[in-house]
């Protein structure tokens, strides 16, 4: 009887405990979708049916009419934003209550490999950003332009032997190898031949990353659900030993200082051997209310962190959107015709070289690029935590510090109110002259604000210049089994997956097809 008691009160208690907070967005006029315990509004995310994308996405067109959806992740309850005007002022205007990711559940105990500019919060995040933008510069940017050349001619050679082989080849594969292929030169100093090499270490370090099996996926539910009892269970687990032996092997290259390259390793070199870093606070106040100073040292975790923050934002991201634009090209023969067309033209003015000017005056060819990033973002979801309390002064109501809001990027690329037939692979858009400016608040492949993404110019350049390789020398095809709307991978956290790959056929632009 005793027993049955205990059962009973711990069933209750448990409820009323997975249940507590549901009243929060009700409380607050917030609609929103009725949550159930224990899951909350994420039951398909906790099972691992959709993507944070797909869920953010539905909510976003089931409630059309409102500024803000209320959501439950577990008991955790979240701000899905749909107004551009609330975007602006998160992203941009009230930044200072906005700086946090949200990605971390607890901020006290958090992976090395998670200690980099992307997910890092607060101070660290400052001192990251400061010392690092010098590496974007446009001066950096065309002086390691030769190395991106030479990883490009290796991707035409690459594609050459695809033609040669009559089948259809995963163009995400392939873009992953040259992107893989350029990180390893430029940021790290290193050769790797990821476009010949099946067996390349540098390769398996980025499907590491971004190929998370069902154990990865359930250690990140489990992080979200129970985010204290499950803070000492890592989700890269598999790849931080790998990454810090890396990290060591490339510094030991360099006697542990720069040598002159003036890339990113060299950059992150000086930062280190500066000792401890100073920076004004953005969480610590003095009694007057101005910054305290922070000291913060850029230890060995902290460089390992960075690299690898550098390779999965360019493997991804850049191969993401590159594969994609192919993909739709593919579909939209008229439009594939128009960017040959520009590259031709281009490159005919500079002895049919690539080269970083030839590159920037590929006006259609960045149109086009664009497009595909607007129509499959890689990061299809931004988030940001409240730092402080915050009141959304028009819609009358104050959300808590430590709330969760996300922007459905994916949503706001394809939602007609904002672009005619979203649906359409149209890269006059993006015409720099259109009569129709493109808002930025509803546009946002690389995020908007202080935390935008650095290596935007970076990221552009190399998926460009790597489009202009394989689209001045072949012409894509869908092949039999390639779906015009690939499958989301329900795995996928902050980047986009597809399922199956993006399978192409390729052919030489010389021949008939």
């Amino acid at each position: 009887m005793i027993t049955l008691v205990v059962i009973v009160l711990s069933a209750i208690l448990l409820y009323f405990y997975n249940t507590r907070t549901f009243k929060y967005w009700e409380k607050r006029g917030v609609k929103h979708d009725r949550p159930v315990p224990f899951f909350g509004n994420n039951k398909e995310g906790f099972l691992i049916r959709k993507s944070k994308v797909q869920l953010n996405t539905e909510m976003y067109h089931k409630y059309p009419n409102e500024k803000v959806v209320g959501f439950f992740r577990g008991t955790r309850p979240e701000l899905i934003i749909r107004d551009p005007d609330l975007v602006k002022r998160i992203m941009v205007t009230d930044f200072g209550s906005f700086f946090y990711r949200g990605f971390v559940p607890n901020k006290e105990v958090i992976e090395p490999v998670m200690r980099n500019l992307f997910i890092v919060e607060g101070d660290l995040w400052k001192m990251l950003r400061i010392r690092m933008t010098p590496a974007f510069s446009s001066g950096k940017l065309k002086a390691m332009f030769p190395l991106i050349v030479e990883r490009a001619e290796k991707l035409q050679s690459r594609t050459l032997e695809v033609v040669a082989s009559g089948k259809s080849f995963d163009v995400k594969d392939l873009m992953a190898r040259y992107t893989t292929d350029f990180i390893g030169a430029c940021a790290f100093g290193l050769e790797s031949d990821c476009l010949n090499d099946e067996n390349s270490d540098f390769r398996k370090l980025g499907s590491k990353i971004f190929a998370p099996g069902l154990g990865d996926a359930l250690v990140a539910v489990l992080k979200e659900m129970f985010p204290v009892l499950c803070k000492d269970l890592r989700y890269f687990y598999r790849l931080e030993d790998e990454a810090k032996e890396l990290s060591q092997e490339i510094q030991k290259a360099r006697n542990y200082k720069p040598i002159g390259r003036n890339d990113y390793v060299d950059m992150m070199l000086t930062i280190k051997n500066q000792g401890n870093v100073e920076i004004e606070s953005m969480e610590k106040k003095k009694g007057d209310g101005s910054p305290e100073m922070v000291s913060i040292q850029f230890d060995d975790d902290l460089f390992m962190a960075q690299l690898i923050m550098f390779f999965a934002a360019g493997f991804e991201t850049s191969s993401s959107s590159s594969s994609m634009t192919l993909h739709f090209l593919a579909y939209h023969p008229e439009e594939q015709t128009k960017v040959q067309e520009d590259i031709d033209r281009v490159l005919a003015r500079y002895d049919n070289k690539l080269c970083y000017d030839a590159v920037k005056e590929m006006t259609y060819l960045e149109m086009a690029l664009k497009e595909g990033m607007r129509m499959f973002p890689s990061v299809g979801f931004i988030s940001r935590q409240c730092a402080r309390d915050y009141t959304f002064e028009e819609l009358g109501f104050t959300i808590d510090k430590g709330i969760n809001v996300m922007i459905p990027v994916q949503a706001l690329h394809m939602d007609p109110k904002y672009w005619d037939n979203p649906e359409e692979f149209r890269p006059d858009r993006f015409h720099p002259d259109s009569e129709i400016r493109i808002n930025n608040d509803i546009y946002l492949p690389f995020g908007n604000g202080p935390r935008s993404c650095a290596g935007i110019r970076l990221g552009l350049m190399q998926a460009m210049a790597g489009l202009a390789a394989v689209l001045s020398k072949f012409t894509v095809k869908p092949a039999p089994e390639s779906r015009l709307q690939p499958i989301i991978d329900p795995k996928s956290e902050i980047v986009q997956g597809v399922e199956g790959g993006l399978p192409l056929m390729f052919y030489k632009r010389n021949e008939s097809i």
